[in-house]
């Protein structure tokens, strides 16, 4: 999430630049309708920031009951088949990239820089052509992996601003542009693999991001059209798996630039989905659902310009008929909002909110950390070490899970001293990988919602330090052990770090903060060329040393950030006590 992330889907679900998808409760008070308002929209951004009066009229968004049902039907089903095919591509990389090598990528470039006319061997000099050739297209992924995090910042802002089609449009053409680049990157007089891909990197989280408003298309059904979303983002890591059989199976006939020609008709197709079938404003959360049937008949039946200005000395026949006219407006508007009251609940489901709210309390009691910074501005949430630590974290295991992704089969290679070893699990990789994502979803909302979030820490840190020693034992059992870890950890962690940043900081702030997270993040994984150095150079192709460097690194910071998580909840949980000692005393 980042976009790699994303998301808990029935209770929370954030990529980087929306906000949560919770469904809040009808109340009666203006402040509890602009709590709802707020947790339920999909504004990245502290209302402070972008305020609602002062937005761009052609975005203003719709009720899912003024569309019809098989129309909004079909806008999820396009939305998820394109996800399908354009989300989260790049995360196949270690699938294309045999492919690419073979294809000749980067090799002229490797040739003329390494000199390696001057090695006297030549295994020796293929060897130093094939490590800097690695070194280049694993930037190529470092960089991809980094412009979708940084992309996602300002993706919300946009979003909000000029409204799901125009992401999407920008997608379509970022997606179109990365694909032209791949197809003809031997022929452009720069970088066209390192651009594109970046390109093919930026498309994904614009139409994905863009695509998660449709979850209030049916708020009864918003975590099923979530967990659709996201497995939909989790699963389009497979295309290049798909192509890589194809292009096996072709023998090399199905080369990477007829591949990427024929990609161009997703982004033609998501262009013309956009401006025909798919909604130019984003759907009504479900809290301004609930705002609108709380809020009072908008008409001033009472105004002057109904009941005539008072003072003048009209005739009593113009005072009545001006009545009469008064009280048919007034009955029509009756009518009108009773109509519109009527669809939404439908819509919403009867008693689905209170259920709702109080499923929610339930959830942010067990938490034990929730609201702990709710109060204060982004700036004093970045300072805090609830942010420093959790960001930390994030720094270490999203470089962590890209480098593994970009360097699995030299990895193997090396531990297991088999070529044919090492892409076994390279092509167990490549299928485990979307298929962990869609299996894990469905229990990643129960766990999150049932455990506080120090056991969800401690649990992160857990499996993380076990995928660590896992990935230091040269055994064949212990290499799938850690990819299927690793492939179900993934989803898990992104969703988790997303969770925890909802419930410590809220969700006025949260854009600002989550998007900063993953921002930084996502600038910090360019350390992965100094890992690759290290790797391929420094240690002479043995991983062990760099993952032990990683598994130290994130095992100290997560330490730090379950104890220090564990202690301030439990001083939250003895201040709740003393809190409801104190009330019942003064209640006797």
């Amino acid at each position: 999430m980042s976009l790699n992330r994303v998301a808990s889907l029935e209770s929370f679900s954030y990529i980087p630049g929306e906000s949560s998808s919770r469904l809040g409760s009808r109340r009666s008070s203006d402040a509890s309708i602009s709590v709802r308002s707020r947790k339920l929209s999909f504004n990245p951004l502290p209302d402070e920031w972008d305020p609602i009066d002062e937005r761009a009229d052609n975005i203003q968004a719709v009720g899912a009951f003024e569309v019809p049902k098989w129309k909004r039907i079909a806008q999820v089903f396009a939305t998820v088949v394109y996800c399908l095919l354009a989300a989260g591509i790049v995360f196949g990389y270690a699938a294309i990239k045999p492919v690419l090598k073979e294809e000749g990528a980067y090799r002229d470039v490797c040739v003329a820089s390494t000199g390696a006319s001057t090695f006297a061997n030549a295994a020796d000099a293929e060897a130093d052509i094939d490590t800097c050739v690695e070194i280049h297209l694993n930037f190529m992924f470092t960089s991809a992996a980094v412009g979708t995090n940084v992309a996602a910042l300002p993706i919300g802002a946009i979003l909000d601003h000029y409204g799901p089609r125009v992401c999407g449009l920008m997608g379509a053409g970022f997606l179109a542009a990365g694909s032209l680049l791949l197809a003809y990157a031997t022929q452009v007089p720069f970088d066209g693999f390192l651009f594109g891909y970046v390109l093919l990197a930026c498309g994904g989280p614009f139409t994905y991001i863009s695509s998660f408003q449709l979850s209030n298309a049916f708020p009864r059904h918003s975590g099923l059209i979530l967990a659709l979303l996201t497995g939909a983002f989790d699963a389009s890591s497979a295309l290049f798996l798909v192509y890589r059989i194809l292009y096996e199976k072709s023998e090399g006939a199905f080369g990477h630039q007829k591949f990427f020609l024929l990609y161009l008709v997703v982004p033609v197709v998501i262009v013309i989905l956009q401006l025909t079938l798919l909604p130019r404003q984003s759907y009504k959360t479900v809290g301004e659902l609930i705002e609108q049937i709380d809020a009072p008949l908008l008409e001033d039946l009472e105004g002057p310009h109904l009941t005539g200005h008072h003072g003048n000395h009209s005739s009593q026949q113009r005072d009545d008929q001006v009545d009469e006219h008064t009280a048919l407006l007034q009955e029509e508007a009756r009518a009108r909002r009773e109509s519109v009251v009527a669809d939404i609940e439908e819509l919403l489901g009867s008693e689905r909110a209170d259920k709702q709210a109080r499923r929610e309390e339930t959830k942010n009691e067990i938490s034990g950390v929730w609201g702990v910074m709710h109060g204060n501005s982004a700036l004093e949430q970045i300072r805090s070490p609830w942010f420093i630590l959790i960001c930390l974290f994030t720094v270490v295991q999203m470089t962590r899970i890209n480098y593994f992704v970009a360097t699995i089969r030299p990895q193997y290679e090396a531990l297991l001293g088999s070529h044919e070893a090492a892409v076994e699990i390279n092509n167990f990789f490549d299928l485990a990988l979307p298929l962990g994502g869609l299996i894990s979803i469905p229990f990643i909302g129960l766990f999150l919602d049932r455990n506080s979030t120090v056991v969800v820490l401690s649990v992160l840190v857990s499996v993380a330090t076990t995928i660590g020693v896992f990935g230091i034992i040269p055994k064949m059992w212990a290499a799938y052990a850690n990819v299927c870890l690793f492939v179900l950890y993934r989803p898990f962690y992104y969703t988790s770090v997303s969770d925890y940043s909802a419930k410590v900081f809220g969700f006025r702030t949260f854009g600002t903060v989550y998007g900063t997270i993953i921002c930084l993040s996502g600038l910090f994984n360019f350390s992965q060329s100094g890992l690759d150095y290290l790797f391929h150079k420094v240690f002479r192709g043995n991983p062990i040393p760099v993952n032990l460097m990683l598994l130290g690194l994130g095992l100290t910071i997560g330490v730090c950030l379950v104890t220090f998580v564990g202690i301030k909840s439990r001083g939250i949980k003895r201040k709740m006590l003393e809190q409801e000692a104190e009330n019942a005393f003064l209640g006797e």
